[in-house]
């Protein structure tokens, strides 16, 4: 290949992307890096606050429009994707960051923390796909399909050290549900893989990462000795979203600096 069609493998110049959970953490680092790449991005969170305040941090950086939404809830997700069917008639990503946790001990583990964290971690993804497969097929090609790219968890890959037994159950679905998800579109065009993030800077890993001492003993556990960043992450989504992931589906990438497959 020439150094100009190489260059060309992970453009993603021009392309609708729909970022979930995008204004914070990792959520946060996919958007500015899609954005720094020329994506057009939108960007969804709950809390409408956070959502404008993350606007103003990216718009700099090019197009991008904010939506509040919750899709833990049917309500939810209607309306964010009815907000996007209204703006674009195609979504050419479609990343399923928007997560949420629960710990506590098992005998005090409570039916709320089953209910929050796969109504958003696993009902959320699977309904928020359902109802963009629209403007996902009005992107697909057989040379550059749509492109579905879920948050997992390497938490979901192992069994963590926290009581956090409704997080990596449904980041564990998440992945299962990823591979089943990918076997059914990949007739359409449209391919579904996830990542499965180690240790990055996030509000779920912020009690951890607070410190000094914390944050070295968090990365005395990953066998390439440091917390995942941006361009770990971003990488790995220009990487699936581009040609260069295109003929790449149902696969869950550990981007855990070791942990699982060093183990």
């Amino acid at each position: 290949m020439t150094a100009r069609s190489t260059s060309a493998l992970f453009d993603v110049a021009g392309k609708v992307a729909v970022v979930t959970g995008g204004s914070r953490g990792i959520g946060l680092m996919i958007a500015r890096g899609l954005l720094e790449a020329g994506a057009e991005v939108v960007i969804s969170s709950r809390k409408a606050d956070a959502v404008e305040g993350a606007v103003a941090e990216l718009a700099p950086l090019g197009p991008v429009t904010g939506i509040a939404a919750d899709v833990s809830t049917e309500d939810g997700v209607a309306a964010l994707a009815a907000a996007v069917a209204a703006k674009y008639d195609r979504v050419d990503l479609l990343i399923n960051n928007a997560g949420a946790t629960w710990g506590a001990p098992i005998d005090d583990f409570p039916a709320s923390g089953w209910d929050k964290v796969l109504g958003t971690n696993v009902q959320g993804v699977f309904a928020l796909t359902s109802a963009l497969l629209p403007q996902l097929r009005a992107a697909a090609s057989p040379s550059d399909p749509a492109r579905v790219i879920n948050i997992g968890s390497v938490d979901g890959l192992r069994v963590p050290m926290m009581e956090n037994y409704s997080y990596s159950a449904s980041k564990a679905a998440v992945h299962m549900l990823t591979r089943h998800l990918a076997k059914r579109l990949a007739s359409e065009q449209i391919t579904v893989n996830a990542i499965a993030p180690g240790p990055f800077e996030s509000k779920m890993t912020a009690f951890m990462l607070a410190s000094p001492e914390g944050r070295e003993a968090v990365a005395s556990t990953v066998p390439l000795a440091r917390i995942g960043d941006d361009a770990d992450i971003v990488g790995t989504v220009l990487f699936l979203s581009s040609r260069a992931g295109a003929y790449l589906t149902g696969a869950i990438i550990p981007l855990d600096g070791g942990i699982v497959g060093l183990a």
